[in-house]
């Protein structure tokens, strides 16, 4: 495979390529009679996710560094460029987000009622800006495609959401743009303090990661400002109050894309950008504790919060609040298992929530309502639902055998070692994680079928099985067979953990990375 895709030149033109498809594709798209629309984002959208599969052999992520990199000048005069490179962490957000825009529009097939060349116009628009994010190796560029993709989902949320939309659109607007405001006066005070130190304004990634040290004065400062961008964007507590609104009210896609691909956003960045520009910052006593009491009361409150919700969407949105806390856990213990299990934990967590979203979906277009208490003994009627909604849940909970277990368990196992009281705690949120999702099912799934409308449920089409199956098999492939995966990451999270703590990230007892055979 790698050397077919070789022979057709594909690692000079396929993250150009999967930038630029998404907009072309806008203009057949609203030129189009408004009933192919859908059929016209579903071709783009498979095409899309077909073109990146090839990143999975064309990416040499042994090295840890960035490949298939190029660099265009753009605003030379200014240092800008249209930059753009990938390794192992930016490979699995690129396939993650690709996989689900095809799902998301099959999911959205008979849910949008109104102005449908519009919704997956932004649908594609928004599948640049963040794939885009993952990507842009010039800061600038970054920020670009940062704000690329915050229009089309005020849009989307704004336009097709509930009944109180505007206001969780506007919240989600005021709150992602009042951080990427801040993150914008720090990426120009980082190229023009580095730019004082080598004579050179460049915002170039390499570049300024290189010379961060420049900018030492400045530096509780500038990291503090991408702390905060990338923090509301997770969203870490207690900066999360936007999300439960912007996901109830949200369309379905919406909410898969929200919590399945955006909000890594904000855990990519520190991976990125804030802990490898200031690792000193970073790794400061003070800042440290910070980020870890805010992971632990993250993934402790959110689940509490979550265990007493009536809505079920509401709900899976304050579990996302949780799984992230884990995930900056991972993160901040700094450690090369830690780290790898915060990646598996962001990919684990887009599979199995954005399959919670689909299918608490599928629900809503049959019953209208998401109260929990609107159903009971759904089993009898909808077994084929039933069950995968079984799957995905016990996938959020970490059932072992499920890619929920596979990264919660490393992050457990690399932080004990470094912060063994604040792994402790957070090992509680396991606990009420099955709680919430077990009384969930109980309440939802079993008991007496003793409302009416329940027993004229009808069970899932073929549409939207084809939805959940790819879904399910990620989430059981993970669960059974993360090898692969872990070994793509590896490579980035060693690079991570050196940055972070200045010297050789073998002293966490794993062998250097072996690129799998190929």
């Amino acid at each position: 495979m790698t050397a077919f895709l070789a022979s057709i030149g594909y690692n000079g033109w396929i993250l150009h390529v999967l930038l630029a498809l998404p907009l072309i594709g806008v203009v057949p798209l609203v030129l189009a009679p408004a009933e192919r629309a859908k059929r016209i984002a579903l071709a783009v959208t498979l095409v899309e996710f077909i073109l990146s599969v090839g990143l999975w052999w064309s990416v040499e992520t042994i090295s840890g560094t960035l490949q298939l990199t190029s660099s265009t000048p753009w605003i030379a005069a200014w240092g800008i460029s249209y930059a753009v490179g990938i390794d192992g962490i930016s490979l699995m957000m690129v396939l993650l987000t690709t996989l689900l825009m095809p799902l998301c529009v099959l999911g959205s097939w008979n849910y949008i009622g109104q102005k449908e060349r519009g919704y997956y116009a932004m649908l594609l628009t928004l599948i640049t800006g963040v794939i885009g994010v993952f990507v842009a190796t010039d800061l600038f560029l970054f920020y670009v495609f940062w704000e690329v993709m915050l229009i089309p989902m005020y849009f989307i949320i704004g336009i097709w959401g509930g009944k109180n939309r505007l206001y969780a659109a506007i919240k989600f607007f005021i709150f992602t743009m009042a951080g990427s405001l801040l993150m914008l006066v720090a990426i120009l005070a980082l190229a023009w303090s580095v730019a004082a130190k080598t004579g050179t304004l460049s915002f170039d990634y390499t570049h300024l990661l290189a010379n961060a040290g420049a900018a030492k004065a400045l530096a509780p400062w500038l990291f503090g400002a991408f702390a905060l961008a990338f923090a509301i964007k997770v969203p870490i507590f207690p900066f999360h109050t936007w999300l439960p609104d912007a996901h109830v009210e949200a369309p379905t896609a919406g909410s898969v894309l929200l919590a399945a691909v955006l909000l890594k956003m904000g855990t990519y960045g520190f991976l990125r950008f804030a802990v490898p520009f200031f690792p000193s910052v970073a790794a400061s006593p003070f800042v440290t504790n910070l980020m870890l009491v805010l992971a632990v009361v993250g993934i402790v409150y959110g689940a509490l919060v979550a265990m007493v919700q009536p809505d079920i969407k509401k709900l899976v949105a304050y579990s996302s609040v949780s799984h992230l806390g884990f995930v900056m856990l991972g993160i901040w213990a700094a450690t090369v298992q830690s780290v790898q299990g915060a990646i598996m934990v962001m990919i684990g967590h887009g599979l199995s929530t954005g399959a919670l979203f689909f299918l608490v979906g599928m629900l809503y277009e049959r019953r209208h309502t998401r109260e929990i208490s609107a159903y009971g003994g759904i089993a009898k009627v909808v077994p084929v639902f039933s069950l995968l909604f079984g799957i995905v849940a016990l996938s959020s909970i970490g059932l072992p055998g499920l890619n929920g277990f596979v990264g919660e368990f490393l992050v457990l196992l690399g932080s004990f070692g470094v912060h063994p009281v604040s792994t402790g705690i957070a090992t509680t949120g396991v606990i009420f994680a099955a709680a919430y999702l077990l009384w969930a099912m109980q309440r939802i799934l079993f008991n007496k079928l003793d409302k009416r409308e329940n027993e004229a449920l009808t069970d899932l089409s073929g549409r939207e099985l084809a939805v959940m199956l790819p879904l399910i098999l990620g989430i059981v492939w993970l669960g059974l067979y993360p090898k692969p995966v872990l070994l793509k990451i590896q490579p980035a999270a060693f690079k991570y953990v050196e940055s972070v703590r200045g010297g050789p990230a073998a002293l966490d007892l794993v062998q250097r990375p072996q690129e799998p055979g190929r």
